[in-house]
C-alpha cells in the first residue's frame, strides 16, 4: 500500500522545495499557484481521484448480480485515470478494484493478460477487455438508478 503514495508525495515533495525556492526569491504569488499545480498532480495521481475500491472476490459476485463492469486498475497509471475522468459520474457505475490493494485483483489481471498486470483491465459480461476506449466502456454501463 505504501507505493501506491510513492508518486504522490514525490509531487508534494517536489512542489514544496520548488515553492521554498521561488518565495526566497520574493514571488510568494507564483509559489503558491506551484503548489496548488502541485497538489493537484498529487491528488490525480493518488488513490482519492477514484472511487473506493472493493475486493476482486466481492466484485466479481456483485457483477455476476447486477450486470455492472469490474475495472481493474491502479494508482499512478495514466491509462487508469484518463479511463476514470472519461467515466465521469459514471464511475461510480463501475466496479473498481485496486490492484495493489487486492492480491486477487492482481492475479485475477495476471491470468488475463499472459502474467502482465497491464490496467486497465476492464471486465464486462465475463470478457476481458485491456485498456478499451472509455466510450466504450461507458456504453457498456448499466442505466442510472
Amino acid at each position: 500500500m505504501k507505493r501506491a503514495w510513492v508518486l504522490p508525495m514525490v509531487f508534494v515533495v517536489c512542489g514544496s522545495l520548488m515553492a521554498v525556492a521561488l518565495v526566497s526569491r520574493g514571488a510568494p504569488g507564483a509559489a503558491v499557484a506551484l503548489l496548488l499545480v502541485f497538489g493537484l498532480l498529487a491528488g490525480l495521481n493518488s488513490s482519492l481521484a477514484f472511487p473506493r475500491p472493493i475486493a476482486a472476490v466481492e466484485a466479481q459476485r456483485r457483477s455476476a448480480v447486477d450486470g455492472r463492469p469490474i475495472v481493474y486498475w491502479r494508482p499512478g497509471c495514466k491509462y487508469c485515470l484518463r479511463l476514470r475522468i472519461r467515466l465521469g459520474r459514471g464511475a461510480r457505475r463501475v466496479h473498481w478494484v485496486d490492484i495493489w490493494r487486492d492480491p486477487a485483483g492482481a492475479a485475477a489481471v495476471r491470468a488475463a493478460n499472459n502474467g502482465d498486470e497491464t490496467v486497465p483491465t476492464v471486465v464486462v459480461a465475463g470478457r476481458v477487455h485491456v485498456n478499451p476506449d472509455p466510450a466504450w466502456v461507458r456504453g457498456q454501463l448499466p442505466p442510472p438508478a
